[in-house]
């Protein structure tokens, strides 16, 4: 490749530990002699840098406020004139209200101990004048609590956004706006804006890769200014999701429309389009009238024997602090053994289960199975092993009497999973029916084939067709317990049944990353006409 090195600036709406495509995708194409910058959002409100193989890394930190809509800042009047004007009065007027049961309280223990013995004219005096204290406290105390509630329950109407004026808002904004909307309905996506314009200018790229909707935009954007300076700089819209199928990433009603709208405004910038499968592409193609279909890379781990597939994630901040806690941050130089992690032996029936965890990925369904597994155990391999819904499984774990049987584990490096997952029996994809996982081969079905693992998977197109063509796994009816029973039964009962596709039907060396990388390589260069 000539010099100068033609330089890519990757964006990513996440801490990028997590992702591993997004650090497969700096780390190779770097190897391959591109400059490459990734630019991922800080975990705090520190910058943190540092390197990924042969590319740069930079997380920013978002800046706080545009995460709140427009409507949030409006007072309580005239939705309930009772109600305290905003969330901040009311946390103050319950803290007052803290402050005055406190003074009552003293002034009962000064009467307590001093009153009585005063004479008994004085004394009877003071007796009135605490019980007028007390009277004033309690008849204060419930008008304030009421306020409080009311205000609360405001607060809690505003947040689900689906009264008739909130919903004839929203109409509102869409008929006037169109697509530019999402200004209004969720400002909270000009934050990327905030965090990476300005970077993304001084580093004067020759292409942009936008990893996934939310930086869409950003990209878009900075590809404009580009252009007004007389660069030639390319978009490149690497589409993870199918948008439009998703379970929404969060409750609020405006948030799903407002991606949308944000989407379809910034697609037809993109110079070359990128996604995880054909199904996907072509849905892509078809809602955002392409010239051609997206080039598909798939999610698949690389190769542990080629060169740099080792290398780590390095980044601190300007006084050499981590990002993350000790634990987290991996680095271990052996691959951790997942048997010893969960404390069993090499006998032991072991299925796991590797990846993000939420309602929709169907973790539930592994926990209601365990009291008819006799003896297995359910590894869960996720994010936040001490989060809040890891929590409600362990309580759901214990109240069946299985809670011995479940682990929860902390994510390994990238690197670092296929040898990690390969000491189970199995691996379990039990997710729910939503459109977007229809569509696709997820990253954790090419881990678990790699790791040579049997799979269950439920009845989910895609990978449901896969199984069934290839003989590496069972499937089974999504949130259908019993169904998944037999199905985990099914491969313990003969392991080796299904082992034994990848040394036929499945071909591991075509879900390899490295061969992924050379398509990624092959957008840029005909983005840029090389």
């Amino acid at each position: 490749m000539s010099n100068p090195r033609p330089r890519i600036v990757m964006l990513v709406q996440n801490h990028v530990k997590g992702d591993s495509r997004v650090q497969k995708q700096a780390r190779s194409i770097a190897a391959l002699g591109w400059d490459v910058t990734l630019l991922g959002v800080s975990p705090n409100r520190r910058e943190h840098t540092g390197t990924l193989g042969g590319a740069a890394v930079r997380l920013i930190p978002l800046e706080p406020g545009l995460h709140q809509r427009p409507h949030e800042f409006r007072t309580s009047f005239p939705r309930d004139p009772l109600a305290y004007g905003n969330a901040l009065k009311a946390r103050w007027k319950t803290q007052q209200l803290e402050a005055k049961r406190a003074d009552v309280t003293a002034a009962k223990a000064d009467y307590a101990h001093y009153g009585r013995r005063l004479p008994a004219v004085r004394r009877a005096g003071r007796w009135a004048a605490l019980q007028a204290h007390r009277a004033a406290f309690k008849l204060g105390a419930k008008w304030t609590r009421m306020r409080v509630r009311r205000t609360d329950a405001l607060l809690e109407r505003r947040k689900r956004c689906d009264a008739p004026l909130d919903r004839a808002a929203a109409f509102f904004w869409n008929a006037v706006m169109g697509d530019r909307a999402w200004r209004r309905l969720d400002p909270d996506l000009w934050r990327y804006e905030l965090a990476f314009g300005k970077v993304i200018d001084r580093l004067a790229p020759d292409v942009i890769h936008a990893n996934d909707f939310p930086v869409l935009g950003v990209g878009a954007r900075a590809k404009l200014r580009g252009l007004a300076k007389g660069r030639d700089v390319k978009l490149v819209w690497d589409a993870h999701e199918y948008l439009a199928g998703i379970k929404p990433w969060r409750i609020h009603p405006r948030w799903h429309p407002a991606q949308l709208a944000h989407q379809r405004e910034y697609a037809p910038y993109a110079d070359a389009v990128v996604t995880v499968s054909a199904e996907l592409g072509a849905l892509l193609q078809r809602d955002f009238k392409l010239a051609e279909p997206p080039a598909v890379v798939l999610n698949a781990p690389g190769d542990p024997s080629s060169a740099g597939a080792d290398e780590e994630l390095v980044v601190a901040d300007s006084k050499g602090r981590p990002p993350w806690p000790a634990a987290e941050t991996g680095g271990e130089a052996a691959v951790p053994s997942l048997r010893g992690r969960c404390g069993l032996g090499p006998d032991v029936p072991l299925m796991v289960y590797s990846g993000g965890d939420a309602p929709q990925r169907g973790l539930d369904t592994m926990i209601d199975a365990l009291p008819a597994l006799a003896g297995v155990h359910a590894a869960f391999v996720v994010p936040r092993p001490e989060g809040a819904y890891a929590g409600t499984l362990r309580d759901r774990a214990a109240a069946l009497g299985v809670g011995d049987r479940v682990h929860f584990l902390p994510y390994v490096d990238y690197f670092q999973v296929v040898p990690h997952l390969a000491e189970a029996d199995l691996g379990v994809i039990p997710i729910h029916h939503w459109p977007n996982h229809e569509i696709a081969l997820i990253t954790k079905f090419f881990e678990y084939s790699h790791a040579r693992l049997p799979i269950v998977v439920s009845d989910v197109e895609a990978m449901a067709a896969m199984v069934r063509s290839t003989g590496q796994g069972e499937v089974f009816t999504a949130e259908d317990t019993a169904d998944f029973t037999r199905a985990v039964e099914a491969v313990l009962a003969d392991p080796g049944r299904y082992r034994k596709a990848y040394a036929g039907p499945v071909d591991l060396d075509a879900w390899t990353w490295e061969r992924q990388a050379e398509v990624l390589e092959g957008v840029y260069r005909r983005t840029l006409g090389r």
